[in-house]
């Protein structure tokens, strides 16, 4: 996250504010290490999800894309108490941060800090957020795949510490500040959501009942889809597959050798080969072809039965991990279109029923998934829905990425403020003015 060049640095900010010293974190904030046997199911339980990246807030729902390590779920956890300040060491660069306003427990991928009297807890917290402070913990870490900072590394920075009355006045003008930030951003999102959600229903729609809505209709004998256009057709899922793999078993890792898509590659019902990792090597009829379809078999169940369509020709060998399967098409039907219709919220609703429910995780086997019946019109037709389906991709896509954009500014905003108030760029009278 980068602040701006309107902002001074962290290390360029240092000795702005005369009233200011400098002090190593583990001297004004020393760590709490006392534990206690809890898990996930605990009452009071914090975990890495369930805090938002850079805001210093808990979030609404602890569903989150964030997977911890064993250690979450080891039967040990950190203990906390209100008044006490929480830092993400695992995966620092997403800036888990939280001032506690009640007692509890935590995993131990949380550091629990113990502010001295005379540190302001939120004027601290502030000062771990700050992109500069996070940003220099991360370039400590160690491990590629689970990256952690140690506390020996994160205790000896160096943090600008005003006197107490004016760390009370910092805080109090973030508050405000960064509440107004947030706020903007909220009503963004809102908008977002709202656009997809107009998005989704259009899918749902039209892959169920065709672009005519005056075509005669008939029941499909489908709890989940009510009546269908009379001239299509109910078949199997099944009938439309030319074949379907399970992908590849072997450890996964970041760089060298084949690539491979994990479930984190399937984004909007496309393939993000960005998020994708690499394997020693792969049989050759394992390797990904434009229109292949692949559906994720095994997950949380409100990950379960996503499909992504690979609609790029690989430049290079392509394959996947084994909780994806791979289906191809036959002549009955378009993957385009399977791709919409197998992501539209009815079915995906109905085909997580279908899954097998496991701790933690759900499994919904290719035969299982193929024996779910689908509406099916003619391939011309199905055409002409992606046709449309597309086109209104196209029209929504550049309104999306404007409020995206102004998103991201709102993030920097809010991030070149944090820095430049707990670094003396803004003098103390602006802020009470």
């Amino acid at each position: 996250m980068n602040p701006g060049a309107m902002m001074t640095s962290y290390e360029d900010a240092k000795g702005r504010r005369g009233d200011k010293t400098e002090k190593r974190l583990k001297f004004i904030a020393p760590l709490r290490n006392e534990r206690t046997e809890a898990t996930s199911d605990h009452a009071d339980y914090l975990g890495l999800e369930n805090i938002q990246s850079w805001t210093g807030k808990l979030l609404p729902s602890a569903t989150s894309d964030f997977s911890e390590d064993d250690n979450s779920a080891s039967g040990t956890a950190n203990v906390f108490y209100s008044g006490d300040v929480l830092f993400g060491k695992l995966r620092p660069y997403l800036a888990k941060a939280l001032h506690a306003d009640k007692d509890g427990v935590c995993s131990t991928e949380l550091l629990v800090l113990k502010p001295q009297p005379d540190i302001h807890p939120r004027f601290l917290l502030y000062s771990m957020l700050s992109p500069d402070f996070v940003g220099q913990v991360d370039a400590s870490t160690f491990g590629a795949k689970m990256p952690r900072a140690n506390w020996e590394f994160i205790g000896s920075m160096k943090l600008s510490i005003p006197t107490y009355e004016t760390q009370r006045l910092i805080a109090d003008y973030l508050d405000l500040e960064t509440g107004r930030i947030d706020a903007l951003v909220a009503e963004k999102e809102k908008m977002l959501a709202l656009l997809e959600e107009k998005r989704a229903a259009l899918i749902s729609r039209v892959v169920t009942r065709g672009l005519d809505e005056s075509v005669p209709r008939k029941p499909s004998g489908l709890d989940w889809l009510g009546e269908i256009p009379e001239h299509w057709e109910v078949c199997q899922l099944k009938r439309t597959w030319a074949s379907a793999d399970y992908g590849l078993s072997d450890n996964i890792r970041d760089e060298g050798g084949i690539t491979v898509l994990r479930m984190s590659c399937i984004v909007d019902s496309r393939i993000d080969i960005t998020k994708a990792g690499t394997i020693e090597e792969a049989d050759e009829y394992l390797y990904l072809r434009k229109g292949d379809l692949l559906f994720n078999r095994t997950n949380s169940l409100d990950q379960i039965a996503k499909v992504g369509l690979v609609d790029f020709d690989p430049e290079f060998p392509l394959t996947f991990a084994s909780y994806l399967v791979r289906i191809r098409i036959n002549h009955r039907a378009s993957p385009e279109y399977l791709a919409y219709l197998l992501n539209s919220r009815d079915f995906l609703e109905y085909a997580r029923k279908n899954a097998i429910a496991a701790i933690g995780q759900a499994n919904l086997s290719p035969s299982r998934y193929g024996e779910i019946h689908i509406p099916l019109p003619g391939v011309e037709e199905q055409n002409k829905i992606t046709q449309v389906l597309n086109e209104d991709a196209e029209l929504l896509s550049p309104l999306r990425k404007n409020i995206q954009d102004s998103i991201h500014l709102l993030h920097e905003r809010r991030a070149a403020l944090i820095t430049a108030a707990v670094t003396g760029r803004i003098p103390v009278e602006e802020m009470t003015a």
